[in-house]
């Protein structure tokens, strides 16, 4: 286990206290972080990150994959259904090992990683710096030499590699639950690759996405639904967009 608490101020009243708690409450527990966020923003994490207690990074594994994962990197929380979700994006991108593959907002490179072996290059793009470092180290740790990680957003990055000649045959993004941003899409549908592969963990957002895709000349081919977060209201969709 791996906790990271968020709060808007540095200092945590009898932060010794609580970490001996949460220590002796979770004895799997190997790292106990605090995330300072003072800004009033719909995003959990803010800029700066301050270990309490243990490790920097928590192991997790995905299949043969093996990731080592800061506190404010992204991670699905349920490794089973996860394996399943991301064989639903290998189904959508339809990989034939020539294929340029680009992976928005990648966090700590999972789907970039789990695609690679197919694909002819991967690229990723992310914004948290931590989580680039972290999709960096995973990628030589499993030994994925056709993939490259880039810190940035998306919706600035994407243009700058079409202006300078990159042409993706396939796009995945796996955005939070606000969806794309204005900018991005604009950036695909400029782009324009045959596939595009919308990982999404917000109906609404993802319905008022793909509205500005298929008005932009897309046609949804498929939507799968995985159940992530089991007894809950909430779902992850797999949608394949392809360009009529």
């Amino acid at each position: 286990l791996q906790v990271t608490l968020v709060a808007a101020s540095p200092r945590l009243p009898r932060q010794n206290d609580l970490v001996r708690l949460l220590r002796l409450t979770l004895p799997d527990v190997i790292g106990i972080a605090l995330n300072v966020n003072p800004k009033k923003t719909p995003l959990i994490f803010g800029d700066r990150t301050i270990t309490l207690w243990g490790e920097d990074t928590m192991e997790e594994s995905l299949g043969d994959l093996q990731f080592s994962l800061s506190p404010r990197a992204f991670f699905q929380l349920n490794p089973q259904a996860t394996v399943k979700l991301y064989e639903s994006v290998r189904a959508a991108a339809g990989l034939t090992g020539r294929e340029t593959v680009v992976d928005a907002y990648c966090g700590t490179g999972t789907i970039g990683l789990w695609l690679a072996p197919y694909a002819k290059e991967v690229r990723g793009i992310e914004a948290i710096p931590e989580a680039v470092e972290d999709a960096k180290q995973n990628a030589a740790r499993n030994g994925r030499s056709n993939i490259s990680f880039h810190t940035g957003a998306a919706e600035e990055l994407l243009p700058r590699w079409a202006k300078s000649g990159l042409t993706p045959d396939v796009i995945v993004a796996d955005p939070p639950r606000t969806g794309l941003d204005p900018r991005f899409l604009e950036a695909v549908l400029r782009t324009k690759p045959n596939r595009f592969v919308y990982v999404s963990c917000n109906p609404s957002t993802l319905a008022k996405d793909c509205k500005v895709l298929l008005e932009g000349g897309y046609a949804i081919q498929w939507v799968q639904p995985v159940d992530m977060f089991p007894q809950t209201s909430h779902v992850e969709t797999v949608v394949l967009i392809l360009s009529e």
